[in-house]
């Protein structure tokens, strides 16, 4: 019995293994069937597809953590939201429609000179320049001077920036632009030095301003008469002192290349600009806007309106203790009817709003400190959360060596509008300006302009339309949302020559009314492809 019992007892033991046997092989044989079904999903090329480029810019950021971690505001130590969560658009428009640049038509950059043209002449004399205003202001007249000292044979020394202005900037060229690059990309065109020889130091020079929006006569006949008496000729301003049409296509496309390819940031700043822009664009594609609603800019333009009258007493005293601003009495109520007003913070919100972009979508502030501060703009930020400044993208260490400096600060405000998918200036200030030229340049990035200054009927229907949400007599909705994209349909920097003055207009108000040669480099330096038919490559229109 004994035996018995232990042949059944090993019997057992030798089921109870194969049934585990068994249980462990259908277990396996399930886990597989699901990873088969899993991986047939996927597309062909998933094995070796790379990683986008918002994968690899979140990547970037990943790299940046401890930054993150130790500097940041606390909203930043949230992931990063990625681009498909920020592009569901709750609003009326497509996402992708909202998004897309406007129709470029083949136009590319084309700012090589004629076959005519030469090297530098034998120099006659030096040419220094005192580059005045603000960054965009001193970019535009240092490329204007360099097709003077072009027009005049003249050896350009390195420009003085503004020092005396408003915003009190002590940068030295160099530490705001590549000097290096400034002077061997131009070698061919002009020569430039760094500093004036020692032995001219003490040579009388002339000190002249350049007559406003000259001609190639006025540089060729009375300014190079000069040379007959002096050695050195000094720019005292370099603002609009020469014409935007009517000069000889080598002097515009020069004018092109000084802007667009040799006058580039220091490498200090174009680094920092960079990081600004990966990590904006780790929370996917983004608007920069350059919100104009400083205090100096309202003291200027006497633009009160959503101002308290202890605000607007305070900017009326700027203007009338700034002695170089000439106009003093303004009525802020003609002012904002004719569309000479910036769009008050809250007037953005309804904008972005009624245009249709979603409260997802990130937001980069290209400005200084805001007038009213963080009440004026709390509207503004609870329909947009995602709002980015350098301030918040950049630790204090990192701003530390640009901080105390308006035009290095300035500089990365452009670095980051330029690079932005849409672009929308609230006023058609220098800034404004010169990131609208340079994205036509580039390629006809998208820009909303709703504030140009050649359009106040525009303005004033947003006016209209502001005041009745105001006044209670319109809602947001659909209505408002047709109308304002309505308004703006052909107002995204899609390619149309530069606007000429003004019809009527005489004298010096004829030039101001021309669209700004720096705004819009269409014809002059930008090219339309010919069909591929054709045996010629480019067509200039």
């Amino acid at each position: 019995m004994a035996v018995v019992a232990k042949r059944r007892w090993r019997t057992v033991l030798i089921l109870r293994r194969l049934l585990m046997c068994a249980i462990g092989i259908i277990a396996l044989m399930a886990l597989l069937s699901v990873h088969v079904q899993e991986v047939t999903k996927l597309p062909a090329e998933a094995s070796y597809k790379l990683p986008s480029q918002h994968e690899i810019g979140y990547q970037k950021l990943s790299r940046e953590r401890s930054w993150l971690e130790e500097f940041a505001p606390p909203h930043l130590l949230k992931p990063p939201l990625t681009a498909h969560k920020l592009d569901g658009a709750t609003g009326s428009l497509d996402s992708d429609k909202l998004w897309k640049p406007p129709p470029n038509r083949d136009y590319v950059p084309c700012t090589e000179p004629s076959s005519s043209y030469t090297t530098p002449l034998e120099s006659r004399g030096y040419l220094l320049v005192h580059a005045n205003g603000g960054l965009n202001q001193m970019r535009a007249g240092i490329c204007d001077m360099v097709a003077v000292a072009r027009l005049i044979n003249a050896t350009l020394v390195i420009p003085e920036l503004d020092k005396r202005s408003l915003w009190q900037d002590s940068s030295n060229f160099s530490d705001v632009f590549d000097e290096y690059h400034f002077i061997n990309s131009l070698v061919g065109d002009v020569k430039i030095i760094k500093k004036l020889p020692k032995e001219l130091a003490t040579a009388t020079r002339a000190v002249k301003h350049f007559r406003s929006w000259s001609g190639v006569d006025y540089y060729e006949e009375e300014i190079a008469k000069m040379w007959d008496e002096y050695q050195v000729i000094r720019a005292a301003k370099s603002d609009s002192r020469l014409a935007n049409n009517n000069l000889p296509p080598d002097i515009q496309k020069l004018r092109c290349r000084a802007c667009y390819e040799a006058l580039r940031f220091a490498p200090q700043i174009e680094r920092m600009g960079k990081l600004l822009v990966d990590r904006m664009r780790s929370y996917g594609r983004y608007i920069a806007l350059h919100l104009r609603f400083e205090k100096d800019m309202l003291a200027f333009s006497g633009c009160t309106h959503d101002l308290s009258p202890e605000e607007a007493e305070e900017l009326k005293g700027i203007r009338e203790n700034t002695t170089w601003w000439k106009v003093k009495e303004i009525d802020p109520i003609e002012q904002r009817s004719k569309g000479y007003c910036p769009l008050t913070p809250n007037e953005v919100g309804i904008f972005l709003s009624a245009l249709g972009f979603p409260s997802s979508i990130p937001i980069y502030i290209a400005a200084g400190e805001i007038y009213g501060g963080e009440s004026r703009m709390a509207d503004l930020q609870t329909r947009y959360p995602i709002f980015m400044s350098k301030e918040k993208l950049a630790s204090a260490e990192e701003l530390e060596p640009f901080i105390n400096h308006a035009s290095q600060m300035a500089a990365l405000d452009y670095i980051v509008s330029v690079e932005s998918d849409i672009f929308i200036p609230t006023y058609s200030g220098n800034m404004a300006r010169a990131v609208e030229g340079h994205r036509r340049f580039l390629g006809h990035r998208k820009t909303i302009s709703p504030d140009r200054q050649d359009i106040y009927c525009y303005r004033k229907s947003l006016v209209r339309l502001f005041d009745k949400i105001k006044g209670g007599t319109m809602k947001e909705g659909k209505n408002l949302s047709y109308r304002v994209n309505d308004l703006h349909r052909r107002r995204q920097g899609s390619p149309r020559k530069r606007k000429g003055p003004l019809s009527g207009t005489k004298g010096t108000d004829r030039f101001r009314s021309e669209e700004a040669f720096y705004v819009n480099p269409l014809p002059d330096c930008l090219c339309q492809k010919e069909s591929p038919h054709s045996n010629i490559s480019l067509i200039i229109k």
